[in-house]
C-alpha cells in the first residue's frame, strides 16, 4: 500500500489565536483526501514577511529557518494555510538556497542552537496539496453536500501567487488554480472587478491605521455588490479573513455602513462540502458572529433550514 502523503502543519498565529475552526476544518479536509499532517513542535512565527522582512532581512531569515530546519530533521514538506505564512517560509528557503552569503549569516545564528539550514525541504500552501497533491477529481469525489445555488466571492490575497516569475504556482494576473479548488464545493463562482485587490490588512497597515485598511476592505465588499452579491468570501488566508471578516464589524462602529457576508477559509468551505457538520470545525466561532452575536446564514449556505 502506498504511504500517505505528510505534510508538516505550520499553523502560524492567526489560526491558533483567532481562528482555530479553520484548523480542526483542515484537519478533517486533509483526512477525507488520505493525507497526513504532523504536528511542528516547537514552531514559532513565521515570522510576519512585511514586518520582520522590511526591518532585519537576517533576523527574518534567520527565524524562518529554524522553522524550516524542523521540518528538515525528516524531510517532509511544510504546509500552511496562511498566505503570509508560506510567504515568509517559502520566500526564505527559495533566498537561503540561492543566496551563500545569507545562508551563512543565518547558518552562523542557527549553530549557537545547534541548528543549521541545509535547504532540503519544500514548502507549500493548503491550495498546494489541495490542487496539486491531491486533485481536483478525488475532492470532487467527496462533495456530499454541493452547495448548489449559493454565490461564492473569492479573495485569493496577495502572497500565495506573488511574485510568480519566482514562485509560478499561477497567473497572478488571471488566477484560477484557488477559483477551481473552491468550485468543487458546487458554489457559484461570482467574479468582480476588485477581486485581486489586497484585503487592506497586509504590510501592517492594519496595525498601523485601521481606518486605511477598511477603506480598502469597504471597497472590496462594494465591488462584490455592485457584481450582483454573494452570499459569502472565501479566502485561503486567515489574516485575510480575519480583514473581511472582523472589518465588517469595524466598518458599521468606524464608517456606520453594515454588510453582511459570511466568510470562510477554503478548507472550511470544503469541509462543509464534504459533509461536515459546522459544529464539528466551529464555524460559529467566526469574530463577526461573536461580536455581533449573530451566526452563519445556514438557510442560504445550505447547511440548516
Amino acid at each position: 500500500m502506498p504511504k500517505r502523503p505528510a505534510f508538516y502543519h505550520f499553523l502560524g498565529c492567526i489560526i491558533p489565536h483567532r481562528y482555530p475552526s479553520i484548523e480542526k476544518a483542515t484537519k478533517l479536509v486533509f483526512e477525507d483526501l488520505d493525507m497526513d499532517l504532523l504536528d511542528m513542535e516547537g514552531a514559532t512565527c513565521c515570522p510576519a514577511p512585511g514586518v520582520f522582512g522590511s526591518f532585519e532581512r537576517i533576523t527574518w531569515a534567520t527565524i524562518a529557518a529554524r522553522n524550516l530546519t524542523i521540518a528538515e530533521e525528516t524531510g517532509d514538506p511544510i504546509t500552511t494555510g496562511c498566505n503570509g505564512c508560506f510567504a515568509s517560509l517559502w520566500d526564505a528557503n527559495y533566498e537561503l538556497k540561492h543566496d551563500e552569503d545569507l545562508r551563512e549569516a543565518v547558518n552562523a545564528g542557527l549553530k549557537e542552537i545547534g541548528r543549521e539550514f541545509k535547504g532540503t525541504i519544500e514548502v507549500t500552501h493548503y491550495v498546494d496539496a489541495l490542487y496539486n497533491t491531491t486533485g481536483l477529481e478525488k475532492m470532487r469525489e467527496k462533495v456530499v453536500r454541493p452547495m448548489k445555488g449559493v454565490r461564492m466571492a473569492l479573495h485569493p490575497g496577495c502572497h500565495w501567487m506573488r511574485p510568480k516569475l519566482l514562485k509560478q504556482k499561477d497567473d497572478s494576473e488571471r488566477p484560477h488554480i484557488f477559483r477551481e479548488v473552491c468550485e468543487v464545493s458546487g458554489a457559484e463562482y461570482v467574479p468582480y472587478k476588485d477581486e485581486l485587490m489586497c484585503c487592506g490588512a497586509g504590510g501592517a497597515v492594519r496595525t498601523a491605521d485601521l481606518d486605511v485598511a477598511l477603506d480598502f476592505t469597504k471597497q472590496k465588499f462594494d465591488s462584490i455588490i455592485e457584481a450582483g452579491g454573494a452570499d459569502m468570501i472565501v479566502t485561503p488566508c486567515p489574516f485575510c479573513e480575519l480583514q473581511l471578516d472582523l472589518g465588517q464589524v469595524e466598518i458599521q462602529k468606524h464608517f456606520g455602513e453594515e454588510y453582511v457576508f459570511d466568510v470562510l477559509h477554503v478548507t472550511e468551505l470544503l469541509a462543509l462540502a464534504f459533509g461536515h457538520d459546522p459544529d464539528e470545525f466551529g464555524l460559529d466561532t467566526h469574530l463577526q458572529y461573536m461580536q455581533r452575536k449573530s451566526e452563519p446564514n445556514w438557510e442560504v449556505l445550505g447547511i440548516k433550514a
